[in-house]
């Protein structure tokens, strides 16, 4: 390698890493926190707090926010989310197709060709949910299997797939388990199959109703969650730090102006 190419590689290595790192926070670690909600009003409001890598959203969340299910108006949520975060996913569906495979997988290809790399592309873990997760990723895709309610099982699907994400919904599971712990050990498993198989695949735990339980996940080893806004409000519910801050600030305002 002449030395005018090393140059130009190591620069090229150094702007790479300047890239990544203005995007990833050195301290964050692995953790991936994102909102679920398709409201762009409590993007708004969350989104500028810094601790959210990306939004999820999904055909159901569309309709709470009242916002179109159709592929421009998804494209036109992604631009404006991604003026905030690094990704955003968003579901595919089959519609009236008698070829569900064939649909979700096309409609799949469209909402993700504004933004291959930030737009990540939800499908239902089922058999051919799998199917059409399996050609998006072998069409440079980035995949979310969805609606995980068997997640050790499923984290075997998601993983020798090469999907991305693995979404257990952990308050759903504890309603249908009427079992909290049992679903935070599912979720726990899941992440154990992954680690077994040396897989890269995130288990993105979803439909958490509280920071406790975000807690208790997160000391288990998982770094990936999404949470609505009511979850993230709880992270910031800590009285008797509001408290002590206002304290600061008066004693500031006290000592700047003499008093």
């Amino acid at each position: 390698m002449t030395a005018k190419r090393r140059s130009l590689f190591y620069t090229t290595i150094c702007l790479l890493w300047q890239y990544v790192h203005t995007f990833t926070p050195e301290m964050r670690g692995k953790a991936r926190f994102f909102l679920d909600t398709a409201d762009p009003n409590e993007w708004d409001k969350w989104l500028p707090t810094g601790i959210f890598t990306g939004v999820t959203t999904n055909p159901l969340l569309l309709e709470r926010a009242q916002q179109p299910c159709t592929v421009p108006h998804l494209h036109t949520l992604c631009h404006r989310a991604l003026q905030h975060v690094d990704e955003i996913m968003v579901q595919t569906w089959a519609g009236i197709s008698e070829d569900a495979v064939a649909a979700m997988y096309q409609r799949g290809m469209e909402l993700s060709a504004p933004s291959r790399d930030k737009i990540v592309i939800k499908v239902p873990t089922t058999f051919e949910g799998t199917q059409v997760a399996s050609q998006l990723i072998q069409s440079g895709c980035r995949v979310c299997l969805t609606v995980g309610y068997d997640p050790p099982k499923q984290a075997l699907l998601a993983t020798t797939v090469g999907a991305e994400y693995l979404a257990p919904y952990h308050g759903r599971l504890a309603d249908q388990w009427q079992s909290p712990t049992q679903a935070t050990q599912a979720c726990i498993h899941a992440h154990q199959v992954v680690q077994g198989l040396k897989g890269h695949t995130r288990i993105l735990v979803a439909s958490l109703r509280s920071t406790d339980t975000l807690v208790e996940l997160a000391a288990a080893g998982l770094d990936t969650f999404t949470f609505s806004p009511d979850v993230a409000a709880q992270l910031f519910d800590t009285p008797a730090t509001e408290t002590a801050a206002r304290d600061f600030e008066a004693a500031a305002l006290r000592m700047s102006s003499g008093l």
